[in-house]
């Protein structure tokens, strides 16, 4: 999902977020006064950012099958909302949630987080 000035940062290019449109590991998500975000990543996390807000997707690994379960998200301002997926069920250790502030473990939740600027 995607509204108003919604942005995919990749490789130091904002590139317009549309429906249906790829995210990568590497990738954040960024949005502007009027934007709002959400996406779905393969294992069923979801993340949703409001207006004037970023979140960087430090890593993602899904491959049950071979043990390879990881998911690092950093929010780096602004408003989200983040709904744990399989990883989080099935090696809830390999969650980590960042903020300026602290860092989470995850083990299966919905949270909501504000950064404000300091």
């Amino acid at each position: 999902m995607a509204s108003g000035s919604a942005f995919i940062v990749r490789d130091g290019a904002s590139v317009k977020a549309v429906r249906g449109q790829e995210v990568f590991a590497s990738d954040s998500l960024k949005t502007g006064r009027d934007g709002r975000l959400g996406v779905t990543l393969k294992d069923d996390t979801r993340v949703s950012i409001g207006p004037s807000s970023e979140v960087r997707i430090t890593s993602f690994l899904y491959s049950p099958s071979e043990g390879q379960l990881a998911l690092a998200l950093k929010f780096l301002k602004g408003a989200a909302v983040y709904v744990s997926g399989r990883i989080a069920k099935l090696a809830p250790d390999s969650v980590r949630l960042e903020t300026p502030a602290a860092i989470l473990g995850v083990r299966g939740t919905t949270l909501g987080v504000q950064v404000k600027p300091q």
